[in-house]
């Protein structure tokens, strides 16, 4: 089983392309040295932006609404 459940983590963002884009920068951000945000075991920086999306500690903007 997948921790955090893609269920959970789909409740937080409006899509799955926002998730991959949130936790992609998310994870760039703890690899440049920023601190995780929750407290966790796992070592790599996507499984950690996944816990902190799935506990509503990164929060994202949508800028732009689709291409004109």
């Amino acid at each position: 089983m997948l921790y955090p459940a893609v269920d959970d983590l789909l409740e937080q963002v409006d899509s799955k392309y926002t998730l991959a884009i949130t936790a992609a920068k998310r994870a760039r951000q703890i690899k440049e040295g920023s601190r995780p945000q929750v407290k966790t075991d796992s070592i790599k920086d996507v499984s950690i932006a996944l816990e902190e999306i799935a506990k509503g500690k990164v929060q994202y903007e949508r800028i732009r609404d689709g291409i004109k």
